[in-house]
Formats: structure tokens, C-alpha cells, sequence
């Protein structure tokens, strides 16, 4: 008797390019390379485009960038900032209102690069075991480096910024900056998936605070297409913030609303039944 076989539903699936499957992650790759690029082209090739490093700079001579972090803790050392300082503090504060407060973990950060390998390899490695801290201690964090700036008055948190310690070392060369930077990595690699980023990072949650009303968002608008495979939240650094929109989880909206999603757009990459779309706001609709 002839048999029929049945195609399984992950066969029916249109193949897809490798750009398909990886753009969000190249776009954010090149984001990261062209913000240090932007640094390195005064000290190697004469070319000043950006002067300073990711907690203060100026652009093209005349655009003033600064952390509003790093403005925050000088106001609480008990020290009034520079103009200039203030003004970049306000264009920063303005655009992470607008686009999203987590934007600069996944589109800026170069710490971002090394906690997604530590992630990578961790799947690779099939490493399971580990004990995640509880995702408020970031906060905890954040009010300890500002009580730490108040008590000090001095930017404590500088001395140890990860961040700042990566950034400067990659345009200056690596000195003990090295040491906390593998630190994460193997913290997130053996310890917790995704633990600094996710759980500790202090400026994380900073940022975070400022994504509560922006702009830019991630929606599940095919969520009737899922077929469980759970890829996206393999892939999310803040898995917790896909399944209220993806299952409608105490919400009627698809989009992803929580403010520690850092639109990376890898549950886009992953999903070959085209589940998620980057959009803004006041888009609702489901297809």
C-alpha cells in the first residue's frame, strides 16, 4: 500500500537568506562598529569625528553627547556640570525618551558584543547550570552607585564601569579594564544566562526607565502563526518581556511594551514564521 508523508508544519516554512536570518544582528554589529570607528578615526587617521568616549563627547566640533547617567551622579557628588555637559545630557536623554532607553544596550554598548557570545557559546556548549540573581538587583545597583557618588563625592561608578573600561581600552588599548570585562563573560558564560546585562547591570536599568513610553517597538503581530518552537525566547537577552504579547499574558496588544526590551530584533531574525515585525507604538494590529 502506498503512503502519503505528511509535511511537518517547520517544512512548510519559505527557506530564508542568511540576511533574513541575521539582519537585525548585522545592523546592530555595524551600529557598535561605526560608534568606535567614529572614536578611532581621530587618533589613527587624523579624522575627528567624535572626541571623548561613550560617557562624554563632541561630534563634528559642534554636537555635545553626554550619559545622562554620568550627569546624575556629578549632580548627587554635590557638583554643578558643565553647560555643554548638560546640553548633551538633555539630546541623549530626548532621543532614548523617544527610541527606547534599551536601544543603547543592544545598538551601542560594546559590552553587548561580549555578553551575546558568552550567550552563543553558552547554547553552543549546551551549558545549563547556574543560578540567575533576581532581575531588581539591578536596581538596587543603580541606587547604590548614586549613594556611592553622594558618599564619595567623587563618580565612583566610573572606576569600575564596564562600559567606559571597554570602550576607552578598545581606542587606548586594554589594560586592567581586561579583567572585568573576561570577568562578565565568563560570569555569563559558567554563572548566568544573560546575568550582567540582564540582572546586574546598573546602567541597564537606568535605561531602561527611560523606555517606559518610547516610540520604537517590537510587535508579535502574526502571534496566530506560532508554532511554539520557543527560538525567540532562546535568543531574547530579556526573554520575560515576549511572552505578554506573544500569548496575550495580561494584554490584548501584540506589541512588546515592557521597558527592559532592548529591541534587538533577534526574535525577528529567528523566527521563520515571521511572527515579529519592528514597528512603534500605536501600532496595534494582529494579522
Amino acid at each position: 500500500m502506498a503512503t502519503t508523508t505528511i509535511p511537518l508544519k517547520s517544512d512548510c516554512a519559505p527557506a530564508r537568506s542568511l540576511w533574513q536570518r541575521q539582519r537585525w544582528l548585522i545592523l546592530r554589529r555595524m551600529s557598535q562598529l561605526a560608534i568606535l570607528l567614529a572614536f578611532l578615526a581621530g587618533p589613527w587617521f587624523g579624522v575627528w569625528i567624535a572626541k571623548g568616549n561613550l560617557s562624554s563627547s563632541l561630534t563634528l566640533g559642534v554636537l555635545p553627547l553626554t550619559d545622562p547617567l554620568l550627569v546624575l551622579q556629578t549632580f548627587v557628588t554635590g557638583h554643578l556640570p558643565y553647560s555643554t555637559a548638560l546640553i548633551g545630557a538633555a539630546i541623549v536623554l530626548v532621543f532614548y525618551l523617544l527610541v527606547g532607553g534599551r536601544v543603547f544596550c543592544s545598538w551601542v554598548c560594546p559590552v553587548n558584543a561580549v555578553t551575546d557570545a558568552a550567550a552563543w557559546s553558552r547554547r553552543r556548549l549546551g551549558i545549563k547550570t547556574g543560578r540567575v540573581p533576581d532581575a531588581n538587583t539591578r536596581y538596587w545597583l543603580l541606587g547604590g552607585l548614586l549613594v556611592a557618588a553622594a558618599a564619595t563625592g567623587t563618580l565612583a561608578w566610573e572606576w569600575v564601569n564596564p562600559v567606559s573600561l571597554l570602550h576607552r581600552g578598545l581606542i587606548f588599548g586594554m589594560g586592567g579594564g581586561l579583567f572585568v570585562v573576561a570577568g562578565i563573560f565568563l560570569y555569563d558564560l559558567l554563572v548566568a544566562s544573560r546575568g550582567w546585562c540582564g540582572h546586574l547591570c546598573p546602567m541597564g536599568a537606568f535605561y531602561g526607565l527611560l523606555g517606559k513610553k518610547a516610540l520604537v517597538r517590537i510587535s508579535a503581530s502574526r502571534r496566530s502563526a506560532c508554532d511554539d518552537c520557543m527560538d525567540c525566547f532562546a535568543v531574547c537577552p530579556e526573554p520575560q518581556v515576549i511572552r505578554p504579547a506573544l500569548k496575550k499574558a495580561g494584554q490584548e496588544s501584540p506589541l512588546i511594551l515592557a521597558s527592559d526590551c532592548t529591541t534587538c530584533g533577534r526574535c525577528i531574525d529567528v523566527c521563520d514564521k515571521q511572527v515579529f515585525k519592528m514597528t512603534h507604538r500605536f501600532d496595534q494590529r494582529s494579522e
